[in-house]
């Protein structure tokens, strides 16, 4: 999911002996939820909600600021059957892994009549569901992408700022969208370039495809990939135009770039825009808008699942089915922008027609509503975050060391096969 920002951020999960168990003499039971990034349970207030009207539950949720991070953490704690929150939050690139060889790690919520899943989009939950039927994560939101950028900047330079005439601008090309960027930076402000990172602009564009990294049948295909070629490809002319500031995303450089003005324009699923929000801070208040992505694209979004080495799996999975309910997932979205994977939710006015105050009243539903209906079922194999972290770390070897397209993409498919024979 990674939205809602300002999540308190830790060294580690907490750990099952220390704020899990079974109720204590007064009834309580304490549930963790174990999360990476800013997910916005907490931000949003759904947890104060829930404990409100179960006075029984006390919730304590841990974050980990990366994915990469948080993943390992729970990889290892998983194999070692101790260490896991109540409730995990699972990234949609690493579902696959877990609804593989290791979906007996997790509860089945098949097997508890009061789960609801009628409400989810099937792709989703088929992303989540094991060869032979068992349901290990409930969704939470997904990744319909736009363009978001500084109207300032872009009226500096030229540009139009208008969302409607630069989705036109580029509608139906990424490389238009790459083209606006060399005719921006011709006439930007001083030290300001169009993107923030060559591997946004990958994910953006490789997102917008069925096929990535494995095939339908699950045979790895990344090395003649048309998505990897065609992502990679504008990920090389961005760095070759100078069009980014050839920060790493979700970095403490890349934070202080985005607060500092440092580029104009982001691919910007609807997660980002928390990020934006949070990093930008109140000296940018009004200045952000979004515009639909040249091609429609799903970046991101995420799970809950209920390990099975928990020891309060009933009120786990009650908790786990509340906070992925249309009625939440629509009050996240509205409170902290991510896009909900409830189909009912997507339908409902609060949803259709919110708006977020921070871009200036920007018709937030209507932008990301009309991305959501035309993204393309993503095809997602076990090692997609490795795969799709190699090439966007390998523009960053162009970006940052030098190095030449061609040595970089050899290296990379290098590090993927060495990762992936490990």
């Amino acid at each position: 999911m990674a939205i809602g920002l300002a999540a308190t951020l830790a060294t580690g999960l907490l750990g099952a002996c220390s704020s899990s168990g079974d109720g204590g003499d007064d009834g309580q039971v304490t549930l963790t939820v174990g999360v990476f990034g800013q997910f916005g349970y907490e931000e949003a207030g759904l947890y104060q909600e829930y404990m409100d009207a179960n006075p029984h539950i006390k919730i304590q949720q841990d974050s980990i600021t990366e994915n990469k991070d948080y993943i390992a953490q729970l990889l290892t704690r998983l194999s070692q059957g101790s260490g896991l929150a109540d409730i995990q939050a699972i990234e949609v690139a690493n579902i696959a892994d877990m609804a593989g060889d290791l979906n007996t790690r997790w509860v089945d919520f098949n097997e508890y009549e009061d789960v609801d899943t009628s409400h989810f989009a099937p792709w989703k939950l088929v992303q989540s569901t094991s060869a032979d039927g068992r349901l290990i994560g409930l969704g939470t939101d997904i990744g319909p992408t736009a363009i978001c950028y500084r109207k300032d900047l872009l009226e500096e330079a030229g540009l139009p700022t208008d969302r409607d005439e630069l989705g036109a601008l580029w509608a139906g090309d990424w490389t238009a969208y790459i083209e606006a960027g060399e005719q921006f930076q011709e006439n930007a402000p001083d030290g300001v370039s169009w993107v923030d990172s060559p591997g946004g602009v990958y994910n953006g564009v490789v997102s917008s495809y069925e096929e990535r990294y494995y095939d339908g049948s699950g045979e790895l295909v990344y090395e003649t990939s048309e998505a990897v070629q065609a992502a990679w490809e504008l990920g090389v002319r961005t760095e070759e135009s100078g069009l980014s500031t050839r920060q790493k995303q979700f970095t403490p450089e890349w934070e202080r770039a985005m607060a500092n003005g440092d580029f104009a324009t982001i691919s910007c699923p609807a997660w980002m825009l928390g990020y934006i929000q949070e990093k930008a801070g109140d000296a940018a208040e009004g200045l952000w808008d979004a515009a639909p992505a040249p091609v429609p694209s799903n970046w991101g979004g995420a799970f809950v699942g209920v390990p099975e080495a928990g020891k309060n799996h009933e009120e786990a999975v009650k908790l786990a089915a509340w906070l992925t309910a249309p009625e939440q997932q629509a009050k996240l979205f509205t409170e902290r922008g991510s896009f909900p994977s409830s189909l009912e939710a997507q339908s409902t006015p609060e949803v259709q027609d919110a708006t977020h105050p921070y871009f200036e009243g920007m018709p937030m539903g209507e932008i990301f509503s009309g991305a959501a209906a035309e993204i393309p079922p993503t095809i997602i194999g076990p090692r997609d975050q490795l795969i799709q972290e190699a090439f966007a770390d390998g523009l960053l070897q162009i970006a940052q060391q030098g190095e030449s397209p061609d040595s970089a993409w050899s290296n990379t498919l290098s590090r993927i096969q060495n990762a992936l024979d490990e």
